[in-house]
């Protein structure tokens, strides 16, 4: 019953519930920490670190067309790709989908709806067979409760790659206004 109220309340949740679920986290500890060296978010965290928030993590597997995060969709995660790809689409305002970037093992998606509980900014669709790990906010806020330590590591880790892509859209979108200016 409680799930059932979970994606009545939280329809973000309903796209993962059309996912095959595989198990916790722990199963695959050891590929997560093998991401490491391709990993900006795992780049300072020990084995003991991942191990933590493995414990804490869900993994799912979707095939090849399964859409992941649906843009607009209300959504309390984010994702860690283990294997595979995923493909990031946005609505545009004057025609439909256009593709934004392709990610594949140790980039996350889907920070910003689990840090600030708003709709999804895009749609991401698996690309072939993808296996991804799932930290839901209300198991962040366990980690940030019984691992402090852990939990402002992963905060810190958060708000540094959100202020980067900030910064990296900033630039790209100077440059298209310079040369709108030129133009």
């Amino acid at each position: 019953m409680a799930q059932i109220d979970s994606e009545a309340t939280n329809p973000g949740r309903a796209s993962l519930q059309s996912l095959e679920r595989v198990g916790k986290g722990t199963a695959i500890a050891n590929e997560i920490f093998s991401l490491v060296g391709r990993s900006l978010f795992f780049a300072e965290f020990s084995r003991e670190d991942i191990s933590i928030l493995a414990g804490y993590m869900d993994v799912y597997h979707a095939q090849s067309g399964e859409t992941i995060i649906r843009e607009d969709e209300g959504g309390d995660f984010m994702l860690l790709i283990i294997e595979g790809s995923v493909d990031i689409f946005k609505r545009g305002m004057r025609s439909g989908q256009q593709h934004m970037t392709s990610v594949g093992p140790g980039m996350t998606l889907g920070e910003m709806s689990m840090i600030d509980g708003e709709p999804r900014f895009a749609t991401c669709v698996a690309t072939e067979t993808t296996v991804f790990a799932v930290l839901h906010r209300d198991d962040m806020a366990k980690i940030i409760l019984d691992h402090p330590s852990l939990g402002s590591k992963v905060l810190v880790k958060l708000v540094s790659m959100l202020s980067s892509r900030l910064r990296q859209t900033s630039a790209r979108l100077l440059q298209h206004m310079e040369r709108g200016i030129m133009v």
